[in-house]
């Protein structure tokens, strides 16, 4: 059977979810051989091994905490370079985020093939694996493939559900040689982000957002309320970052972040092309806006015509309600 190299997302050994949504789209294909790097690596391998994986091929240095993204590149062409010299080798699986589309496009570039980003689901087909994007603010669903070399698709998260299978997981060393234009960008340091108990926004099953309604930001209060009442993240959309009102880190849209919930709730937000670029490819869209015009009617599954200052904390309230 072939083999799909799925690049693992972790962070000191704790696999994130969007690796793990890979593993079951990759067992469509074929067999799953994670790659996993830097501090802790070794320790993902139990869980690789219960969702899927076959193999699990792992590497640290210090370069890989130390400099930005080629160090990563090299290591994944090693890890092509020594599971393709068996010619089994069917597609490289990366998580849509920011960095990762970019250590894809570079690995896609190296060994000449080409790149899907943001598929939202991958099929087996006759001459290579299918992947379905949602693009154009989900006026369109295309189906596409590479047809040059072995496909690098990175795929959204949420677009997969997380599923034990348990395999092998043999754990194997990755022997990487790292080439002269890996140390040439250095990280001189880190801060790290704040954290609000709340998921992380581009991995989160629910998303209550807020736009130019909210009217300030003392007022998302009542948004953080009801995503606290549903245990979901919370974003916001351009207007609102640009205001002031939000922090950027939040933003939902073509400028910020792309997400992919099972729901997403938008509260006082237009919708103008900018953001649903950005949500577009959420399972179901709620929106709240006291315009009946607004264009974000076009594209949701349950509208509300509503000041948002009064249907939001009724909502909440009926969350709570239900839930206690």
């Amino acid at each position: 059977m072939a083999e799909i190299l799925v690049y693992v997302d972790h962070v000191d050994g704790a696999v994130r979810k969007p690796t793990l949504e890979l593993l079951t789209l990759a067992r469509r294909l074929g067999d799953p051989v994670a790659v996993a790097l830097g501090n802790g690596a070794a320790d993902t391998a139990p869980v690789l091994a219960e969702h899927g994986a076959v193999k699990v091929l792992t590497a640290d240095a210090p370069e890989f905490a130390e400099y930005l993204v080629v160090p990563k590149v090299d290591a994944l062409q090693a890890a092509y370079e020594s599971v393709s010299a068996g010619g089994s080798l069917a597609a490289v699986l990366v998580p849509s985020s920011a960095e990762a589309k970019e250590i894809a496009a570079r690995l896609a570039v190296r060994i000449g093939s080409g790149v899907i980003t943001d598929a939202v689901d991958l099929e087996a087909g006759a001459e290579g694996p299918v992947a379905t994007q949602s693009v154009f603010a989900a006026s369109f669903t295309t189906k596409s493939r590479v047809s040059k070399g072995t496909p690098v698709i990175t795929v959204k998260p949420n677009s997969a559900p997380v599923e034990l299978a348990p395999a092998a997981g043999t754990v194997e060393a990755l022997s990487v040689s790292f080439g002269p234009l890996a140390t040439g960008t250095k990280v001189t340091s880190r801060t790290p982000r704040e954290s609000t108990g709340r998921p992380e926004l581009t991995e989160a099953a629910i998303v209550v957002s807020g736009g130019r309604g909210v009217n300030g930001a003392e007022n998302f209060a009542i948004i953080e309320a009801l995503a606290d009442s549903l245990g979901a993240a919370v974003g916001a959309s351009r207007a609102a970052v640009d205001a002031g009102w939000y922090p950027h880190a939040n933003q939902v849209g073509q400028t910020g972040k792309s997400v992919s919930p099972q729901l997403y709730i938008a509260s006082g937000i237009s919708g103008a092309i900018q953001h649903r670029a950005g949500m577009q490819t959420s399972k179901t869209i709620v929106a709240i806006n006291k315009d009946a015009e607004a264009p974000i009617f076009e594209l949701v599954d349950y509208g509300v015509v509503g000041d948002l200052f009064d249907v939001v904390p009724q909502l909440t309230e009926e969350v709570k309600t239900r839930k206690g």
